[in-house]
Order: C-alpha cells, then structure tokens, then sequence
C-alpha cells in the first residue's frame, strides 16, 4: 500500500558519508525511490540518467509529497576547478529534470549539502553564524557558493516552486568515510593508528573547527526537510522557500584536544608528522560556528565526541579486517 504522508525521498551521493547515513536515518520517516547508481566517471552519462531519474521522481510523486538530498560531490580543497566545474554541470542537469505542474513542484523540498569551512574559511572574526559575510579561499569553496546560488536561484524560477534548505556543514566524521579522499581528520588519524603508520598533518595543533558526527547530521537534515515542507505548506503556492542553515555541534575544538583524545581512547600517543603544505594556505585558524535559524532543530542530544570517534575507530577496524582477507 501507498504511504502518501511520507515523502517519496531520493538521496543524491547515498555511497558518501553523509549520504549513506541519510539513507539509514529515513527508515520510518520516509519513503526511499528506487534511483539507479550514476556513473559518476561518465559525466555525459551521468548528466542524463540525474535528469531523467529527477523527472521520474516528480512523475512517480505524483502530487504527493517528495525532497532530494543532494550529497553528491568528490571535490575537496585542492580540487581542480576543472572538476567543479564538472560537478556542477551535474547539479543544474539534475534541477532540469526536477520540473512539473506548480503544485506537484510545492510539493518537493530540496536540501544541498554546502560546507560552512569551505564558503567562510576567509571571512574574519568567528564564530560564523548565517548571515556571517561569505569567504572562500579555495575553489572548492567558490563551487560550494556557486552551488548554493544556483539551486536558490532555480527555487525562485519558473522550474522550481519547491522549497530549498542549503546546508552549510562542519567538519563531518563518523563511520564510513571514503579514506581514499585527503580529507577527514578524525578518520585518517584513526586509520593511521591501525595501520601504525605516523599521520600527517598539515596546519597548526591550535587550529579550530567543529567535528560533527555524521549521523547526528543525518537526523538533521531530514529535519530540517521537515521544517521546510511545513513552512512552505504555509505559503501562497506563488511563493519560494530558501533557507540557509548551518548544521554544527556548535563546540569548536583544537586539532590538539582530538590527538589528546585520540591518545586516550588508542592508549598511545598517535603517530603525528607535521609538515608543510600548499593547501595549509587555504585553511583557516578557526573555523567556530553558531547557528540561529531553526535553533529548534539544535536543541537535541548529540554524540559526544569520544563516542563518535570509538564508533570510527571500530568501523575502520572492520573495514580493514575485511580488505586482509
């Protein structure tokens, strides 16, 4: 039988970090479309398989309730242009096939995950809220806000009608990362220690950012799609929805309290190597945030951060155990 209160949800880049604790945190709370897996190395492929599944959506939809959960993306900083450029592409050939009667499109909520490092890593004085002034200093965080522009834009336009929540993220870390990627602290530290191999770091111990567990994070997106449906039920049908909310912990830590927590979970000091690096330049001191929109979606029990990372340490484990055999 049809569920035609749950909205019919489709996660863009579920095989991610963020995307694949989505997918976990929609049981009982939505419906999950069967979407193909798009062959992200085939650009031209994937352009139309996102457009034509994002049709597919608002037709199987129906007039009932849908989001999308755009987690897609393999770029981090230092990252070609080139290839956000690419990215990109792939997001507008997504809104294109997003297209249907008004009132089948003020249905849909759409959420894009955004990086709040990457979109004010140069913007001055912390701690960053929502209406701190925008700064990248990397192209990743250009392509982060020219995304951000261009889904907000698409809302506004004669395609869109549905709402839109942009998600400007911490520093994401749980299980599952892709240790492939040069990213995520937490886990690369983690991996090292298994692998007792020393691990690099390329910025100062006092630097400051905000770790978030990727499935407190999971939880609230899919809140913050609630809110938005809500609001936007409230709505004349002829208006746009855009929110902008910062998803944090909100307790910015130093680099050196995670080695010193690391180091008492692992019961040995972590293997460290500070170096040098061209990124570093684009990379900032602190990165504190605060948020003051939809302050309700805040206000719940997160993972406390030795928690977070056992539960990555044991994932990686596993995972590591699996590649030996």
């Amino acid at each position: 039988m049809r569920n035609d209160t749950a909205p019919l949800t489709w996660v863009v880049g579920a095989g991610g970090l963020l995307g694949q604790h989505v997918v976990r945190a929609l049981r009982g709370r939505a419906v999950l479309f069967d979407a193909p897996r798009i062959p992200w190395g085939d650009p031209d492929g994937a352009g139309r398989l996102l457009n034509d599944t994002a049709a597919r959506l608002v037709s199987t939809a129906a007039g009932r309730p849908w989001q999308v959960v755009w987690c897609a993306g393999a770029g981090v900083t230092g990252t070609s242009a080139a290839t956000f450029e690419t990215e990109h592409d792939l997001l507008v050939s997504a809104l294109r096939g997003l297209s249907g009667p008004r009132p089948d499109m003020a249905q849909g909520v759409f959420f894009l995950a955004s990086s709040a490092g990457g979109v004010y890593a140069g913007a001055g004085a912390s701690p960053y809220d929502e209406f701190s002034p925008t700064r990248p200093l990397a192209d990743y965080g250009w392509a982060k806000l020219r995304a951000e522009a261009t889904v907000a834009q698409w809302a506004r336009g004669a395609d869109g009608g549905c709402a839109v929540v942009i998600g400007r993220i911490a520093n994401l870390y749980g299980p599952g990362q892709n240790l492939a990627k040069p990213q995520g602290l937490v886990s690369q530290l983690c991996a090292a220690h298994l692998e007792r191999r020393p691990a690099s770091i390329w910025v100062s111990l006092d630097t400051l950012r905000d770790y978030i567990y990727a499935p407190d994070c999971a939880q609230m997106v899919l809140d913050c799609l609630d809110r938005a449906r809500v609001e936007r039920a409230a709505q004349d049908l002829g208006e746009s929805l855009v929110v902008t909310k910062i998803l944090a912990t909100q307790r910015a830590i130093t680099i050196g309290a995670v080695i010193a927590e690391l180091r008492r979970i692992f019961r040995r000091r972590p293997a460290i190597v500070l170096g040098a690096s061209p990124v570093s330049a684009l990379q900032a001191r602190d990165l504190s945030l605060t948020s003051h929109v939809w302050p309700e979606i805040d206000r719940r029990t997160l993972t406390t951060f030795p928690a977070g990372v056992s539960a990555t340490l044991q994932d990686l484990q596993k995972r590591l155990q699996l590649r030996s055999h």
